[in-house]
């Protein structure tokens, strides 16, 4: 049984394939396809895009589809970049034009009130039913990019109880407190019963650590 990650990012197909590993399904992503009509994510909610993106992924494919809406939300910019998160600065972002954006819309603004959190929604279709898992990740907004790991906004945002960013926390860290971890341990649940298969469900599963 095949799982398509309906996604062309790299950095979210390595993400979801490590915390996918040992699932008894074969994962692949929108490479595998030539032809494949990449979806817009019109959408205003990641609940929204993350839907629209399943849905149409197997509409094309006819395969069991996985997607995912995930960015940052900062409470001093209402919200923002939110949806929009991976082409903030336009459509052709990068991740260094986008995390520039943020750090000059935020320039002045005092550590107490560059609060932020890091939203994942989960999307999985079989084409008959759409089960959804969601994860978030509090935390704020450092005045410099810091660290070379991970992606997208990684060198800004500062887990809460941490006092480095997830760029220079790694990929340890990173994939015990994450959003997108905390979205992924309610994920391989769902595989489970769809797969019929509870054998992982247990041991391998991720273990999330909650940081206050």
């Amino acid at each position: 049984m095949k799982l398509l990650l309906g996604t062309n990012n790299p950095g979210k197909v390595r993400e979801i394939s490590k915390f996918l590993e040992g699932v008894p399904l074969e994962i692949i992503s929108l490479r595998t396809f030539e032809e494949i009509v990449p979806v817009r994510e019109t959408e205003k909610s990641f609940l929204a895009n993350a839907r629209l993106k399943a849905s149409e992924y197997f509409r094309q494919t006819g395969l069991l589809t996985l997607a995912e809406d995930s960015g940052l939300q900062i409470d001093a910019l209402d919200g923002q970049p939110g949806p929009l998160s991976a082409r903030f600065a336009g459509e052709e972002a990068s991740d260094a034009d986008n995390v520039t954006k943020v750090l000059r819309l935020l320039r002045g603004i005092k550590p107490a009130r560059r609060t932020a959190r890091f939203v994942c929604v989960v999307a999985i279709t079989d084409g008959r039913k759409i089960w959804i898992a969601t994860g978030k990740c509090e935390g704020r907004i450092a005045t410099r990019p810091c660290g070379k790991s991970g992606f997208g906004y990684d060198p800004i945002f500062i887990p809460n109880g941490y006092k480095s960013t997830f760029a220079r926390l790694g990929d340890t860290v990173k994939d015990q407190v994450s959003h997108r971890a905390e979205a992924f341990c309610k994920v391989r649940r769902i595989l489970e019963r769809i797969t019929g298969s509870p054998k992982y469900a247990a041991d391998d599963a991720p273990r999330i650590r909650k940081r206050s």
